[in-house]
């Protein structure tokens, strides 16, 4: 039996379950435990989750995880799988949803907000930097924005990700979500709400980039054409763990995103 009472959240399709790992996520910052007395319970009732391979999540140490965007609702289930996973997850997310009372306890809870298209974003990108250097996770949603694919696949991503993943040694987990999308639909706007709605994700291969960081130790600048080469590679590592889940090949193409103006071949382009 696991967390949220169901035989099958918080178990790997291998069939070995996630173990209790309460030592790994504390001490716990009274924000942080705020959040996860709130969240919890709500990702218990919205959705059944459904983990693959969620063991290559390291115990301990640094680790980047780099998803897919398929619903607003994608911070609370990807909370709820990196916690069963026993870490705490720290969400670099959109300046806007840091305001108010709600802002300050997300910032207290060690949440990172991104000011896109700024100067800012590369202050963003510092703090999460400094974030994997003190041994945390931290997930990224690299589109920028909930994917505007018509059949959900990722879209065309921004290069701040890769600037993260090559100025660090922190693990880079690729992960695929699918399932929130059915209780909120961004496309439509509309909300579809149910219990228990299934929500599957799967665990990528740690991708290795210590050929490519020892490179850029060594002097080879952060030129546009390397920070999309290795989110591309993030990219479609993800894509093909959301193949898998969605039994289905990925297509070909990757929708361009809806703001050309990513600076895409820049190495300041925003997370």
């Amino acid at each position: 039996m696991t967390q949220d009472g169901s035989p099958d959240a918080g178990v790997s399709r291998r069939g070995a379950a996630v173990p209790s790992r309460w030592r790994t996520r504390r001490p716990l910052p009274p924000a942080l435990l705020f959040c996860v007395l709130v969240i919890h319970p709500v990702t218990v009732l919205l959705f059944r989750m459904r983990y693959r391979h969620a063991e290559r999540f390291p115990r301990t140490g640094p680790v980047l995880v780099v998803a897919n965007h398929v619903s607003v609702l994608d911070p609370l289930a990807c909370a709820r799988l990196v916690w069963d996973c026993g870490r705490v997850p720290h969400f670099l997310a959109k300046e806007a949803v840091f305001r108010g009372w709600a802002g300050r306890i997300l910032r207290a809870a060690g949440q990172i907000p991104v000011a896109r298209g700024s100067a800012d974003a590369r202050t963003s990108l510092a703090a999460a930097e400094a974030d994997l250097r003190a041994g945390n996770i931290v997930v990224i949603y690299p589109e920028g924005s909930v994917t505007r694919d018509p059949d959900w696949w990722p879209m065309e991503a921004r290069t701040g990700v890769a600037r993260l993943a090559l100025a660090t040694d922190a693990v880079v987990l690729p992960v695929a979500q699918w399932g929130p999308q059915r209780v909120h639909d961004y496309h439509t706007k509309r909300l579809h709400p149910r219990l228990r709605a299934p929500a599957e994700y799967s665990v990528g291969e740690p991708l290795d980039l210590a050929g490519l960081r020892a490179q850029v130790r060594g002097g080879r600048p952060l030129t546009g054409e390397l920070l999309r080469e290795v989110t591309d590679r993030m990219m479609a590592s993800v894509r093909d763990q959301l193949a898998e889940l969605r039994g289905e090949p990925a297509p070909l193409t990757t929708t361009p995103h809806p703001r050309r103006a990513l600076r895409r071949d820049r190495p300041e382009g925003a997370a």
